[in-house]
This record gives structure tokens, sequence and C-alpha cells, in this order.
């Protein structure tokens, strides 16, 4: 894994390509919304919006404006929960709580601040927010850096040679910044690998199961051994009785929990390069954060 003061390590040697930033807006704000909600309060503007949520994603997002030092920046969004995913497996993220009630205004209020920054949002129905940015990343990587800022770690299936994906850890300004070798260094996989782990072991936050029995221990060893889902079934024979059985027995489910595993990377969205620079209007910016009675952070931007 690399240290995140080693942001410099792409193909672009001597700086000259363009950096662009995919903020993962949806886990941004989750974040900052559960870790400023915990003991209770809720901040709130003097009409009474609720804007906890808004106030830490500015804060998750000046932190990594500064650390990566983007050219181009864009945030994509979910939009609403039924994708195609949920078409294949009407189960898929079915187990997620009501979105807390203090939250729901705050989806729309931080696309207001983000594009007071000058950042384009974008999303697309039916497809997820990793979906934009698995296809964004794909497009901008052939002319740009990409660094994926994200806590989401199926994004790790994105890492290439050009995309860095940088995992959100505990407490502000502390990532993990993903390269190919940095991440077969700490999980012996390859990007293509990840999907296939989701495949075996299943996602519980997302709610499909994979193969019943099979947890990521076991599902690493099978990969690490036979590269591949492909491999291990060809291979069959050769596994321990009982996860042969367990495979066997749900290979309808191992080859759709695969399938729902897959960042879509051909999602219909587009934005070019040029509309997303970064270029903040520092006025715009204070006069939203006066707006919203964000006085705390009126000295972040300078």
């Amino acid at each position: 894994m690399k240290d995140t003061n080693d942001i410099n390590d792409l193909d672009d040697k001597q700086g000259t390509l363009p950096r662009v930033l995919l903020v993962d807006g949806m886990a941004l704000l989750f974040r900052a919304f559960y870790a400023t909600s915990y003991s209770g309060y809720i901040m709130r503007t003097s009409a009474g919006m609720p804007t906890n949520a808004v106030f830490g994603f500015v804060k998750y997002f000046w932190d990594a404006v500064q650390r990566f030092e983007p050219t181009h920046i864009v945030c994509c969004w979910d939009m609403g929960s039924k994708t195609f995913r949920s078409e294949q497996f009407t189960e898929y993220k079915a187990n997620r709580v009501d979105c807390p009630e203090e939250l729901i205004p705050q989806f729309d209020l931080v696309k207001e601040v983000t594009s007071s920054f000058g950042v384009v949002n974008v999303g697309i129905s039916g497809y997820e927010a990793d979906d934009c940015i698995g296809t964004l990343a794909k497009h901008y990587s052939q002319d740009a850096e990409v660094y994926i800022l994200t806590g989401d770690h199926d994004m790790l299936q994105l890492v290439a040679e050009r995309v860095r994906v940088v995992i959100m850890k505990k407490g502000q300004g502390n990532y993990a910044v993903y390269s190919p070798e940095s991440l077969h260094e700490e999980m012996q996989l390859t990007p293509k690998q990840i999907i296939d782990l989701k495949g075996l072991m299943g996602d519980t936050a997302d709610n499909y199961p994979g193969v019943k029995g099979i947890g990521e221990k076991t599902a690493l060893k099978l990969l690490v051994e036979y590269e591949s889902i492909e491999g291990i079934l060809e291979n069959l024979a050769l596994l321990p009785k009982g996860v042969r059985s367990k495979i066997e027995t749900q290979l309808d489910m191992l080859h759709l929990s695969r399938s729902l595993a897959t960042i879509c990377c051909e999602a219909p969205v587009a934005c070019a390069l040029e509309s997303c620079f970064w270029e903040m209007d520092r006025q715009t910016v204070l006069s939203k954060f006066e707006e919203l009675e964000f006085r705390g952070l009126m000295k972040l931007i300078g």
C-alpha cells in the first residue's frame, strides 16, 4: 500500500498530464453524517435545516483536494435505489435500513455546495455512482491520471496503471492509496481478481451471498492458487470435498454474485475533461458557506 506522500508514481513522471479526482459523493456524505451524529446532536441552520453531513463532507472534500492537488474534479452520485442490479437480483441491497430523516434534505444541499465549488455533479438513473466512476475513470485515464476518492473497497477493481483508488480510513486526512503493485503486495490479488473475490465470498453490505460457507480466507486461498473463478471451476476435482460441494450446489449464485460485484465501465455517462476543470471562485463558496452558517469553514478555504 502506498504512503499518501507518494502520490506522483504514475506514468506522468514530468507532471504534464492532468490529474482528475473522481469523488464518490455518497461515500463521503454518509461517512460525514455518521461521524458527526453519533452523539445524537445534529447541526442545523437557524431555520432548522440539518447540515451536519454537508459540513463534514466539505471537510473531507477539501482535505483530499489539498492532498492530491487535482486539476479536474467530478463528483458522482447514486440516483435512487433501483438499478440494473436490483433487476438482476431483487434482494440486492434490500437489507439497507431507511435513510435517517435528517440526512434526506442534505442530498440536494450537498450538490448545491459542490456546485458552488465549481465541481460537476454526475449521476444517471438505473446505475450506481460506482458505475459512473468506473466509466469516467476508464475514459479519463487515456489522457490523465485518475484518483478515485471513496471508502468502498469494491472500487479496488478499478485500479490500473493510471488509476489510483484512494480509500478513506478512520480519521480525517488518513488515506490508503492503491496502485496495481500495492494492491498485489497487500492482498496478493490483481484488480480483476477483486471481482472474483466478491463473487466467491459475497457482500453482506450489498446483500448478495456469493457461495455460502466460503469466507474471505478460503476465497483468497482459492484465487491465489487458481487465479480466477474459471480456474477454480476447472480444478474442482482437486478441491477439498466440502469446498467443492458448496461451489457445485451454488454455481448459479456464484456467477450472479460475480456479475453483481462487477462495476459497469460502459455506463451511458459522459463528462468532457475540459468541463470539469478545477477552478474555484472563492467568493461563490464563501457566499454558500454564509447561507448555510458554516462559519467554522470560512477559514478553511483561506
